[in-house]
């Protein structure tokens, strides 16, 4: 009997902290007033530091103000989460993230420098699978051939993700288990990196998005094995779900703000990303990276990040992932 894998979702999430000084509060009244800051806790070049920039570029005119977009990648994230937790609560320095700083790395880390759950979820911005995909070298062609081959050679074929406790890593480790079969991890700081060394044919697969990664499927640079998602891709019908082999990973990324932010900044934020994700053109360039928009309620935001940190909480310890600072 198959084991079912539970679906790992994968949102882009704006998150700030609720503020008690005076002048916090009366600066409720005007905000915003001046520029924004969205840290991005991941390396430049890929499609989740792109969606914030495409929120920032229409953000900016509504409000006639500067919207910065800061990459701070380290640490699994958790750089750039620690910079905005220690940012003032007014609402001009958010959170931009995928899961990991607010979901995962309380479960990983013996020691933190800022408190997940003290993070004010805005909005889960975005959706998307993750594709499972092989350097053109490697001697597989399709999912099957995969998990063959890694039972064949336990500990010979090497996956790269873009670092330990990332959700690639995690949903590897997922499917490793459900399927038998035992892969090299190879850990990198982004998947920038990561995809880099694959198609040079120096790793043999990864998970990456759709946005970063269907013109090189496109072009014939990777093969394309399956998806994490609950459906396949309309262009690539031909392509199994893992859920379809291991009854389901599905993986996607959020948007979220620092801890005490006020609500009022809250839900201005809240709105502005949920209206500026349904403009046709921001609709069509998230859509056509694979994305599908959510632009959730604050609370619905932090159901779903609570949620998510249940989910992984257990595949982190059955892997026996601990990380000693």
């Amino acid at each position: 009997m198959k084991e079912r894998i539970k679906m790992v979702r994968w949102p882009l999430l704006v998150a700030a902290m609720l503020a008690t000084a005076p002048s916090a509060l009366h600066a409720q009244a005007d905000y915003p007033n001046h520029a924004i800051k969205f840290v991005v806790p991941v390396p430049p070049g890929n499609m989740l530091d792109a969606m914030p920039r495409i929120i920032g570029d229409k953000l900016s005119p509504r409000w006639n103000l500067p919207v910065i977009v800061e990459n701070r990648p380290g640490a699994a994230s958790n750089l750039g989460t620690e910079m905005v937790f220690k940012s003032p609560p007014d609402g001009y320095t958010l959170l931009v993230s995928p899961p990991g700083p607010l979901a995962i790395s309380q479960h990983v880390y013996n020691r933190l420098g800022f408190d997940p759950s003290q993070f004010v979820p805005v909005s889960e911005l975005v959706r998307f699978p993750f594709l499972l995909i092989a350097n053109n070298n490697f001697p597989v062609s399709n999912l099957q051939e995969l998990i063959a081959r890694a039972k064949a050679n336990p500990d010979k074929v090497t996956f790269a993700t873009p670092g330990v406790s990332s959700t690639p890593h995690l949903t590897m480790e997922k499917l490793s288990r459900a399927a038998g079969m035992r892969f090299v991890h190879v850990p990198y700081q982004g998947l920038s990196p990561a995809l880099n060394d694959l198609l040079g044919g120096h790793v043999d697969v990864m998970f990456d998005t759709p946005g970063n990664i269907l013109g090189h499927v496109c072009e014939g640079k990777v093969k394309l094995l399956a998806v994490t998602g609950a459906r396949r891709l309309a262009d690539y019908p031909a392509i199994p779900t893992l859920g379809e082999v291991y009854a389901g990973v599905e993986h996607e990324d959020w948007f979220a703000a620092p801890p005490r932010t006020p609500p009022q900044v809250v839900n201005k934020l809240q709105l502005a990303i949920a209206e500026t994700l349904k403009l046709p053109d921001v609709a069509k360039r998230i859509s056509e990276a694979g994305f599908t928009s959510v632009g959730s309620f604050p609370w619905v935001a932090a159901a779903m990040i609570k949620a998510e940190s249940e989910k992984f909480r257990p595949i982190i310890a059955e892997a026996g992932i601990k990380i000693e600072q």
